[in-house]
């Protein structure tokens, strides 16, 4: 499965996100390119720890069961419910949203499995590193094609 971890993958992801545009129209769902990159740069804060939300109660009841769905290579399913806490409706500052973004992707490509956290995943609870690799480049990708990049 494709992972940050992975240098080849992490410098395809990079092309993709230099490559999305402010206009580029989604392909399903609500957001805007600014709102999908504001909404990948909380997804990416809390897999480096930098945002560590609390346990969502139903994470508890089928996190774990859920989790299968994030760790294989089936892509996700066009327009998946979202946490409110992860919408972005407001107005957002595409080139710094972008500059972010490949922050986060160059912090986790670099900095390997200590890069990562050890604080639980809201929904799908304990991830390892090699899983919250795997996960945010799914969950990038994701995005990504939304925008057709």
């Amino acid at each position: 499965m494709k992972n940050f971890f992975n240098p080849a993958d992490a410098a395809a992801a990079l092309a993709r996100i230099q490559a999305l545009t402010p206009g580029a129209k989604p392909q399903w769902g609500k957001m805007n390119a600014s709102q999908m990159l504001a909404h990948m740069n909380i997804a990416m804060s809390v897999a480096l720890g930098d945002h560590k939300p609390k346990r969502l109660f139903i994470g508890y009841l089928i996190g774990r069961i859920a989790k299968r769905s994030l760790l294989n290579d089936k892509p996700f399913m066009k327009g998946a419910p979202t946490d409110p806490a992860w919408k972005c409706e407001g107005q957002y500052n595409f080139d710094e949203q972008k500059s972010q973004l490949i922050h986060y992707v160059q912090r986790i490509s670099s900095g390997g499995a200590s890069a990562l956290t050890n604080h639980p995943h809201p929904f799908f609870g304990r991830l390892t590193p090699s899983e919250w690799s795997q996960g945010m480049y799914k969950h990038l990708d994701h995005h990504l094609r939304q925008f057709n990049v």
